[in-house]
């Protein structure tokens, strides 16, 4: 680390910080350090690092609430997560969150288990590289007494959070809250109708194990337990019912890949693959909607650490409720040979237009993320009426014969309001064929319900 010293410097930090870390997005008007490390730590050279979204989500919450919690440190206007002494007089507030996102960072990738390829392996290395780079650009060449002391603060209230979340033994931190062992115990739940099972083959091409089964037991941020907002029983567990029948019957002829494929410029299409092609990671969208907001460090800090803990604590709820029912995905149950149910009919050969998630159906995980950020970001500003932009290069994808592959391609859409995000995102999951309707709307309302309960009850103004 850079030694503290007197200087100055010809240009402010966060222009270095944005030409060093060469942002994949301009940056949006009214960007600060807070803004700028938040793109950091969720672009695709550190975030992917984490795993599957649970786990992203866990390691946003962490690195924003050191943030949040960092900033308050040097000025005290909201609820601290962690209580914790007073920085330093003078302490910058842009050295400590370029500390307290750089500390956690790095802290949780060095946590990480073995990486199991070589590739991995390579791409964390880059991200420590990365992470570094942008910690220089940000702090210069030369420390001087007030970016010192916002390091001190920043790496404090990173310390504090990581300790709430690991244990360390000679240095190296090792999860103590449950994540570690997300897919612990097994699933074994043998084949019925309405049971869950492995994504059966040849879905692209081989059938998928159930995974995070051990998330439900990680340690919540803020909610009381996993149970809390389980969702109610949907009314598509009664197989032999007419809305079985109906949304069977819907995501049957909208999500399969042969429909799909036909019309790959559909808005159907287009939607089904643009919120898996980038647009569920609420990070990106929330810079989006702040661009201009002429909101300051502090209540960027603020959002944020309350945004991702919402969606960290839903996605332990929705697993909890997953695992719970353990309700069939359409491509289980399509495939089924005989449901009892006369309005519906089997067919074997069908096959969803994205590869079916591995764990049960409902409630939704995506728009239990979805949920919780929309809600956060409904209690923040007092208003629905939210609109945002946002484009995505959606990846190539395979197409069962006769068909062939479709390329990538960059979809941007538009959104109104909130409502009207989480309406469409809804929709997507049934689109790409992975999702009955009911448990989409039952994620959102779950996510919904978390977000106005962490709101409620952390990080107050005071």
């Amino acid at each position: 680390m850079n030694t503290p010293h007197a200087g100055c410097r010809p240009l402010p930090h966060r222009w270095l910080l944005a030409a060093a870390i060469g942002l994949a997005i301009a940056a949006p008007a009214q960007a600060d350090s807070v803004t700028d490390w938040n793109a950091v730590a969720t672009g695709p050279t550190v975030l992917p690092r984490f795993g599957a979204p649970q786990q992203q989500y866990r390691a946003m919450a962490i690195v924003q609430i050191a943030v949040h919690d960092a900033l308050n440190s040097i000025r005290s206007r909201y609820q601290r997560y962690n209580a914790g002494g007073a920085a330093a007089s003078g302490a910058s507030p842009d050295a400590a969150v370029a500390a307290a996102t750089r500390s956690t960072l790095l802290g949780m990738l060095d946590a990480l288990p073995p990486a199991p390829t070589p590739v991995e392996t390579a791409n964390r290395a880059a991200a420590v590289v990365a992470i570094n780079a942008a910690f220089d650009a940000a702090i210069g060449p030369v420390v001087d007494a007030g970016e010192a002391a916002g390091i001190a603060a920043g790496d404090a209230a990173a310390n504090a959070i990581l300790l709430l979340r690991y244990t360390s033994v000679g240095g190296v931190l090792t999860p103590s809250d449950g994540s570690g062992t997300p897919n612990a115990p097994a699933y074994a739940l043998a084949p019925g109708l309405g049971i869950h099972q492995p994504t059966p083959a040849p879905e692209f091409p081989a059938s998928t194990t159930p995974a995070f089964t051990g998330w439900p037991f990680v340690r919540t941020f803020a909610i009381n337990s996993a149970t809390q907002f389980r969702a109610p029983p949907g009314k598509i567990f009664d197989i032999g019912g007419s809305q079985y029948a109906v949304e069977y019957n819907f995501v049957k002829r909208h999500g399969d890949a042969r429909v799909r494929g036909a019309f790959p410029n559909s808005p159907q299409s287009d939607i089904a693959r643009f919120w898996p092609g980038g647009a569920l990671e609420w990070n990106t969208n929330t810079r989006l909607i702040v661009a201009g907001r002429s909101l300051d460090r502090w209540q960027h800090a603020r959002l944020f650490a309350l945004l991702n803990m919402a969606v960290a604590d839903s996605m332990i709820n929705n697993m909890e409720s997953k695992y719970f029912y353990n309700f069939w995905r359409p491509v289980t149950a399509i495939r089924w040979a005989n449901d009892g149910n006369p309005h519906t009919a089997s067919d074997p050969n069908w096959r969803p237009f994205l590869q079916t998630p591995p764990y049960p159906d409902y409630p939704c995980a995506s728009t239990a993320a979805t949920g919780a950020a929309a809600g956060t970001l409904r209690r923040f500003f007092g208003t629905n009426a939210l609109s945002f932009t946002r484009t995505v290069t959606a990846p190539p994808l395979p197409l069962p014969p006769p068909l062939t592959e479709l390329p990538a391609k960059t979809i941007t859409r538009h959104y109104a309001s909130l409502t009207h995000a989480e309406n469409e995102q809804a929709m997507a999951r049934v689109f790409a064929g992975i999702h009955f309707i009911e448990g989409c709307h039952a994620g959102l309302r779950a996510g919904n319900q978390v977000a106005d309960w962490v709101y409620a009850r952390y990080l107050r103004p005071l």
